[in-house]
C-alpha cells in the first residue's frame, strides 16, 4: 500500500542553526539530508512527502531550499509547509512571495511560545487570510493548550486546519484524559483534520511499542473518522525513541484489522486531497 508521509523534516546544519535540537542527543548536530530520508525510507512504501518546516532560525532560505529539492526530477517532496509568523505585520508579504503550486500551507508552532499566543488579533486575522488562498494550517499545540486551538479554528471557519502529532498528547504524564475530551471536542469542527504522526517522541525511553500508542491512534482515527485524518512520520525525529521504519511497522499493526480502503485513506489518499498533492 502507498504512504504519502505528510510530516517529512529535513535537518542541514550547514544552511541553519537549527536551535530546537540542543538537548537531543538524537538530533543534536547531526545532518538529515534529503538523501538520507530516501535511504531509511526505501521498502517502507512511502511514494510521495509534504516536507515541514524545520528551520524557524532561517525559514526563508529553508523554504528556497526545499523548493530546488522538490523540482528535482522525480523527488518525493510533492508538498511544501512553510514556516511562516501570522503575528508579524509582514506575514501578507511573505506569503504572496512564496504562493506558487507545490505550496500546501504553513506552520507556526505554538507550544513554544506563551498561552495566548495564537488568539493575537492580527495572528487571528492573518491565519483567517489563508482561507481565500487555499492554504492549510498545521496546528502545533501541547495537550492542555488544545481549547486554544480549539479557539483559533472556530475564528477562521474558512481555513483547513492539521492537527499535528495527535495533539501531542502526554503520553508520560496525564495519559489518556483530559486528552480525549478536548480531542472530541476538536473533532467536531468539520475544517480540522488529524495527523497520526510524532507520539513515538513522547513515550517514555523503552516504552515506543504499538501497545503504548495504540489508544491515542485508534482515539484520533474513532472521533475524527476515516476520512479525516493523514499518516506522517515526523523524521527525523521518530529517531528520539524508534525510528522511520519501525513507526511505519506500528501504523499498519494498529491498522491491520481495517479495511484496505480505510487504511489507503489514512495513509495515502486523504493526504491528496487536504494537501493538494493530486490522487
Amino acid at each position: 500500500m502507498n504512504i504519502t508521509d505528510t510530516h517529512q523534516h529535513l535537518v542541514y546544519p550547514e544552511c541553519s542553526r537549527y536551535s530546537w535540537t540542543d538537548g537531543l542527543p538524537a538530533l543534536a548536530g547531526q545532518a538529515f539530508r534529503y538523501e538520507d530520508y530516501l535511504r531509511e525510507s526505501a521498502g517502507t512504501g512511502i511514494t510521495r512527502t509534504v516536507f515541514m518546516e524545520t528551520a524557524p532560525d532561517d525559514w526563508r532560505g529553508e523554504h528556497a531550499m526545499v523548493r530546488g529539492l522538490a523540482a528535482q526530477p522525480g523527488s518525493l517532496i510533492k508538498g511544501i509547509v512553510s514556516h511562516a509568523r501570522p503575528e508579524e505585520e509582514g506575514f501578507g508579504e511573505w506569503i504572496a512571495s512564496i504562493h506558487a503550486p507545490g505550496l500546501s500551507g504553513i506552520r507556526r508552532i505554538c507550544h513554544v511560545e506563551a498561552d495566548g499566543f495564537s488568539a493575537q488579533p492580527r495572528f487571528v486575522e492573518n491565519v483567517r487570510s489563508l482561507g481565500p488562498l487555499g492554504l492549510t494550517v498545521d496546528l502545533c499545540f501541547l495537550s492542555r493548550q488544545l481549547d486554544q486551538a480549539l479557539a483559533l479554528v472556530r475564528a477562521c471557519p474558512g481555513v483547513s486546519f492539521i492537527l499535528d502529532h495527535c495533539g501531542v498528547p502526554d503520553i508520560q504524564g496525564e495519559g489518556l484524559d483530559p486528552w480525549r475530551a478536548r480531542i472530541r471536542d476538536l473533532a467536531a469542527e468539520p475544517n480540522v483534520v488529524c495527523k497520526v504522526s510524532g507520539i513515538l517522541a513522547y513515550c517514555a525511553p523503552g516504552s515506543a511499542t504499538t501497545q503504548t500508542v495504540r489508544p491515542y491512534v485508534l482515539h484520533v482515527i474513532e472521533s475524527f473518522g476515516w476520512d479525516r485524518v493523514v499518516w506522517g512520520s515526523d523524521w527525523p525525529l521518530c529517531n528520539i525513541t524508534s525510528g522511520l521504519r519501525r513507526w511505519v511497522e506500528i501504523s499498519r499493526e494498529i491498522v491491520q484489522d481495517c479495511s484496505d480502503e480505510e487504511q489507503g485513506r489514512l495513509f495515502h489518499r486523504n493526504a491528496g486531497r487536504i494537501y493538494r498533492l493530486g490522487d
